[in-house]
């Protein structure tokens, strides 16, 4: 059957819309709400305030890229990183403990962070903006 024929562009279109929707919903609640609970991890940590914008990065700009598919290798690189440092930042306590229901505290960062590498490895796809075959 033509439907169930493995269509590995569709996969990454469906893995950069999941990841890039998903954090780009944080990152619009941020621009809303504003970063200052980040910003007061940022100064209790020593570091700089205005790293806070580095947030909007990788919550904004980079989901943005990963959607349309425009350098999107680079924008999960970003994203990804911004993931680790959400994770070293906020959830260090719980990179090594399972929640009441058997879960990996951090999951839903893993799951973030594990789908912007796949797709530094992979590319945004035939069906990305980037993607030379789009325009020929």
């Amino acid at each position: 059957m033509k439907v169930l024929e493995r269509n590995i562009d569709l996969g990454l279109l469906i893995l950069r819309l999941s990841v890039g929707v998903l954090m780009l919903m944080h990152g619009i609640a941020k621009l809303m709400h504003g970063a200052g609970g980040i910003e007061q991890m940022l100064e209790a940590s020593g570091l700089p305030a205005f790293i806070v914008y580095g947030v909007y990065v990788g919550e904004v700009i980079a989901p943005l890229f990963i959607i349309f598919g425009f350098g999107t290798r680079i924008a999960a690189a970003i994203f990804a990183f911004n993931m680790l440092v959400a994770v070293g930042m906020a959830h260090s306590a719980d990179i090594f403990t399972v929640n009441e229901a058997g879960g990996w505290t951090i999951e839903l960062q893993a799951l973030y962070f594990f789908g912007a590498v796949a797709l530094i490895f992979t590319g945004g796809g035939k069906y990305a903006l980037s993607n030379k075959k789009l325009w020929d």
